[in-house]
């Protein structure tokens, strides 16, 4: 394991101190679970973004969606425990 050393100012390093107090864990435990927090946060959030990128381009590509109201109906009746079929997704009459 390497180390890294950051710089804070004492106003945070005092807040650190509290909340780790608090949670029962030692400031670098704190400091690591929130930095791998945020690492997972930040990889999934530019995961999310990469497969709504692809989903555009095939949007794009296809023209072909699945309009709001079915979808909407489709999440209510699974929501309710009903085994219903899929929309189908077809290119909208313009």
């Amino acid at each position: 394991m390497s180390t890294t050393t950051i710089r804070i100012d004492d106003e945070l390093k005092a807040r650190l101190a509290a909340v780790a107090q608090q949670t029962g864990k030692t400031p670098h435990a704190l400091i690591l679970e929130t930095l791998t927090d945020a690492v997972e946060r930040a990889e999934t959030d530019a995961a999310l973004h990469r497969l709504a990128d692809a989903r555009w381009a095939a949007l794009k590509r296809s023209g072909e969606s699945v309009s709001w109201n079915d979808a909407k109906a489709y999440l209510q009746s699974r929501a309710a425990g009903k085994a219903v079929l899929k929309p189908k997704a077809r290119v909208p009459a313009r």
